[in-house]
């Protein structure tokens, strides 16, 4: 990959269920998609191995040499692909405890290229709806993560970290060129936030965001899906419509680097006003 030129991207939007097996086979057939028409880096949402409670997810975690991983590592490496595989509950390997809700991302040779665990977990109260306690059932996470592969540097996240700005300029600061937010956001708080926060994100860290989504219902509650491709100038150049399905843009790494020298704002940041 080259940066003086085009890459292509596809966020993948999925309705996944309580069957791990047809979840698995529907990510795949959604990342060939994804590679046949033309993308170089492909990324699933939030939960994309199973959704259900978070006490049913959490008996159905593994480690990452387990068949989620390894399968997606076998596609990466067939494909050549960038794969990011959204989140699945990881096992903890010292101590035992709560797992952790990770993403990955694997490199075009089918080798994990970094790891990250959420470190914002969904605790929140919405009128009308459930409450939400995924730290009743996870662990969260320590690290940022930002990796390069092939000349190209992704900075990791998930779904609600979106709404911690701190975390998304940190990344920005240590090189992020695209930031992935594979997300299971609510309809109630998507319909609102989800474009805006988003946007956000894009515009005041200089960055392409890809924001793959769960779309549809779980059984307990509606997500938004509306998995989008967003450019540092924050234009929406991809969104996906209702249902399951892959979206694709074509992201131009020298107009990221004229929007940065036009408005210089990251080299303008004090880092001592940080404590992330």
């Amino acid at each position: 990959m080259n940066k003086d030129k085009m890459l292509r991207v596809a966020v993948i939007q999925m309705n996944s269920t309580g069957d791990l097996e047809r979840n698995l086979q529907q990510a795949e057939s959604l990342i060939l998609e994804a590679s046949d028409r033309g993308a170089r880096v492909a990324a699933l949402p939030e939960n994309f191995a199973f959704i259900g409670s978070d006490k049913d997810r959490a008996k159905i975690a593994q480690d990452l040499n387990g068949p989620i991983v390894t399968r997606l590592k076998k596609i990466a490496k067939d494909r050549s692909l960038i794969l990011l595989g959204g989140s699945f509950l990881e096992t903890r390997k010292k101590g035992g405890g709560k797992p952790f809700n990770t993403s990955v991302i694997i490199d075009p040779a089918g080798n994990i290229a970094g790891i990250y665990r959420k470190i914002h977990l969904f605790d929140v109260d919405l009128p009308g709806s459930p409450a939400y306690r995924e730290s009743d059932y996870i662990s969260p996470g320590k690290e940022m993560v930002v990796r390069e592969l092939e000349g190209v540097r992704f900075g990791l996240s998930i779904c609600y970290d979106l709404r911690f700005p701190e975390l998304f300029r940190q990344l920005a600061l240590n090189g992020a060129d695209f930031i992935f937010i594979p997300s299971a956001f609510t309809l109630m708080t998507g319909k609102d936030h989800w474009y805006p926060l988003l946007q956000a994100r894009a515009i005041e860290n200089q960055v392409y965001i890809l924001a793959p989504a769960q779309d549809g219902s779980d059984g307990k509650r509606l997500t938004y899906g509306h998995s989008a491709i967003i450019d540092p100038w924050g234009t929406i150049l991809s969104q996906a419509p209702e249902g399951e399905g892959v979206v694709t843009a074509d992201c131009d790494l020298n107009y990221l680097q004229e929007v940065r020298e036009r408005i210089p704002a990251l080299s303008h940041v004090r880092n001592d006003l940080f404590f992330f």
